[in-house]
């Protein structure tokens, strides 16, 4: 299969392109740059040149290939968080355009905690849980739109990602809060730091990208997920240790200033199953858990 990926280059992206041909796949990636086409060459793909908000060459890479996977996201959540999400929903609009009434398969992404907008604290989230076509959140239409999609012909799914997507030396959000507690001096959780972020590693995501591709069913949603929910605590207390610094709870009053772009989650308690995933594709995750990555020391 001739597959075009966007965000061919990026930390999950890059696993997905080796991952693809590995399994004998053709990757074509989307490229912005010298540097990303230089590096897309190296993995064994071709270079498809454009970016998110260049919609005829995205459009003309869609069609020009048996299946597409949406990884590519403006990650600016200070200056332009809502451009952004525009962009990601044109850039699905597009992609999904281009694809409609052929049968391929496109497969998007999106995370695990836009669950926390719609569903009670707490809960655990699953892959039927799927948002009021009304509700305005983070990715949400995006979802939607591609899940309409599986009516038009396309075989459209959605894999939702763990706040952690980790390895060894890098995880998401645990990324973030390890940069947070340098600068701030202090390894900090919010309340009782009991709310749970769930995690997958980057190896075994990768491999469920494409087990989505080349198996699920139209208008299927995935849940990109080894772990149910690590304690934001637990994780706040393995970075106090490796960088000796005190681990401390910020009160939620004080989570905006104290995380920055992170505080809208960082008290939101996000568990997530994952287990009508590995029952429909047979993913099972085999990979290093997110605090055994986290204690090999690579993020500090």
């Amino acid at each position: 299969m001739r597959v075009f990926v966007t965000g061919a280059t990026g930390f999950i992206g890059s696993a997905v392109v080796r991952e693809l041909i590995e399994a004998g796949h053709q990757v074509l990636g989307l490229a912005r740059s010298d540097a990303a086409a230089a590096s897309l060459v190296a993995a064994g793909a071709q270079v498809h040149r454009g970016s998110l908000d260049d919609l005829d060459s995205l459009r003309s890479a869609a069609a020009a290939s048996d299946g597409v996977i949406h990884l590519a996201f403006i990650h600016d959540f200070f200056a332009d968080y809502e451009g952004a999400v525009r962009t990601d929903l044109h850039a699905v609009q597009t992609i999904g355009a281009a694809l409609e009434g052929s049968g391929k398969p496109f497969v998007i992404t999106s995370g695990t905690l836009m669950l926390t907008f719609f569903l009670p604290q707490g809960r655990l989230g699953t892959e039927k849980d799927v948002a009021d076509a009304g509700l305005v959140a983070p990715r949400v239409v995006s979802e939607n739109t591609v899940l309409a999609l599986s009516r038009r012909g396309v075989r459209s799914s959605i894999v939702r990602l763990s706040p952690s997507v980790h390895d060894k030396r890098r995880g998401g959000f645990t990324e973030a809060l390890v940069a947070i507690a340098r600068e701030k001096g202090v390894s900090g959780y919010v309340g009782d730091g009991s709310n749970r972020w769930p995690a997958v590693h980057q190896l075994d995501a990768a491999r469920l990208f494409r087990l989505v591709l080349e198996k699920a069913p139209a208008g299927s949603v995935l849940h990109g997920v080894a772990e149910e929910g690590v304690p934001t605590r637990t994780i706040a207390e393995v970075i106090g240790r490796h960088l000796d610094l005190p681990v401390v709870s910020i009160a939620p009053e004080d989570a905006g200033k104290h995380f920055r772009w992170l505080g809208p989650f960082s008290s939101r308690d996000n568990p997530t199953s994952s287990a009508l995933t590995r029952e429909l594709l047979g993913w099972q995750p085999v990979h290093p858990t997110l605090l055994q990555d986290l204690e090999e020391g690579g993020y500090f």
